[in-house]
């Protein structure tokens, strides 16, 4: 048996019945990365390999004296480079960074630690974590898991390629502008961002408004995801928007009664966003797997400016992006060592005004408000996870989307703003293979405020109807 095929949570009732020990799967884990790893360069920073096997043959000997730490006991972990880890590199993509060791753990791998998993490694993002697309001047790029000459997506762009290349059972990412669901999308993979406030992140500077970033889980099965995600949440008394716990997501997946299900199918927002050609086609195959399950799919209009909701998007995340560099940018000499599109959003955003930042408020609010009214008539509200195919891993970013001129680096991932700007849980599950060229696309699926636990639900639902999909691997021919 391999054991880098089966899922987290398999792998957890093997070690917790003593099916498998920790050592072995430890042993298999590392074999996988040497095996896989220098073709798509996700696992980065990999600690060494005989004090791995030493940690491993300590948690055996705790379950040997009838202790479990939890439902990661043992599992080898690769944390995303932009969490901190006690004692393990953690460089964010940034030369700058190059050489720090952060002294404590972030509060998610503090809890994922807490849970019995054995942090091997990291996985490798952008620069800062900016940009969708994973590729930096410390690690280098990290190839998609289908085809290795195309970008992996991003932020989470190793984390994704970690899973679906089997390296790792099940991974964490973290999600501003897609990063947790464009490179699920494009790697076959699945990516919740949670609920605003669900997975609380310590450390941070400010408490208040730096809350369009998430951490979050990915799995390649809807249990992997929801367990992961037990571990993550919680609320923490030095995070004051943090939400309550919630009971258990991965105890809540079944009974799902797919005709209660209503789903407004946004598409392209009446070809308001660019999208390259076979993508509607392969989400529209999703969705038939959602209407064979029950659920009623109605094609519907946004019913608000995404201009408006854009030009809103631009002024925050330039403010908050702008926050992130500037500490970097007190040493002048600092500048020559920064990405240019991170460069770009400090730069934009030092003639924001006070004025500016509250408008920007006030119509997010306004949007927030309006998607509120949508969930009046639908449960879940479905999007593409990208709007181009996965694109030459050489290139920094897509310049044009069917002859459209991208006015910005991000602009060709406009289409996941949307869950982002409103604070509401969002999954990318595995959609389908283009026709063409045999390359994996998501489809997102967002729900109601705080509404993880429904959302997995449909999520798990959607996962058994889509077995097609999820048994195509990296190395198959997936548009045969």
């Amino acid at each position: 048996m391999d054991l880098t095929e089966l899922s987290a949570s398999a792998l957890a009732r093997a070690i917790g019945a003593r099916e498998v020990s920790c050592r072995e799967l430890m042993q298999a884990t590392l074999a996988r990365i040497a095996a896989v790893n220098p073709i798509h360069n996700a696992i980065v920073s990999l600690r060494d390999g005989d004090e791995l096997l030493r940690e491993a043959d300590a948690r055996d000997a705790e379950l040997a004296r009838g202790e479990s730490r939890g439902w990661m006991h043992g599992l080898p972990q690769a944390i995303k480079d932009m969490a901190p880890t006690a004692g393990l590199r953690t460089t964010l993509g940034s030369p700058l960074l190059r050489e720090n060791v952060p002294s404590h753990d972030g509060l998610m791998v503090a809890r994922m630690k807490a849970a019995g998993c054995i942090v091997i490694a990291k996985t490798n993002t952008p620069e800062f974590g900016l940009g969708s697309h994973t590729f930096n001047e410390v690690f280098g790029v990290t190839r998609n898991a289908f085809d290795p000459t195309k970008s992996a997506g991003g932020s989470s762009g190793g984390a994704a390629v970690a899973l679906a290349t089997r390296m790792l059972s099940v991974a964490d990412g973290s999600d501003f502008m897609g990063s947790l669901r464009n490179p699920a999308g494009w790697n076959n993979v699945f990516g919740l961002r949670p609920s605003q406030g669900r997975v609380p992140q310590w450390p941070v500077t400010d408490v208040w408004v730096t809350q369009l970033g998430t951490e979050g889980p990915m799995g390649r099965t809807v249990e992997d995801v929801a367990r992961l995600l037990d571990v993550q949440a919680g609320p923490d008394a030095r995070l004051p928007l943090s939400l309550a716990q919630h009971a258990s997501f991965a105890d809540g997946l079944s009974g799902l009664d797919g005709q209660c299900v209503r789903v407004g199918w946004l598409g392209d927002l009446d070809g308001y966003l660019p999208m390259e050609a076979g993508i509607l086609d392969v989400c529209g195959q999703a969705l038939d797997r959602l209407q064979g399950l029950g659920c009623a799919i109605e094609p519907t209009a946004l019913g608000h400016s995404p201009d408006a909701v854009w030009q809103a998007w631009l002024v925050w995340r330039r403010w908050l992006v702008a926050a992130r560099i500037a500490p970097f940018l007190l040493k002048p000499a600092n500048r020559a060592l920064i990405k240019p599109e991170a460069l770009w959003e400090h730069d934009q955003a030092a003639s924001l005004t006070g004025a500016q930042a509250l408008h920007a408020s006030a119509q997010r609010s306004a949007f927030y408000q309006h998607m509120l009214l949508l969930f009046e008539r639908f449960d879940v509200l479905a999007l593409p996870s990208a709007q181009v195919w996965p694109f030459d891993a050489a290139l920094r970013w897509p310049t044009h989307i069917n002859g459209r001129e991208m006015d910005t680096y991000h602009r060709w991932m406009e289409v996941v703003i949307y869950a982002t700007f409103a604070g509401l849980p969002c999954i990318s599950v595995p959609a389908g293979f283009g026709a063409a060229h045999g390359l994996p696309m998501g489809l997102q699926l967002i729900g109601r405020p705080q509404g993880d636990a429904d959302l997995l639900r449909l999520a798990r639902a959607y996962e058994q109807a889509a077995q097609d999909v999820l048994r195509v691997r990296p190395g198959d021919n997936a548009s045969a």
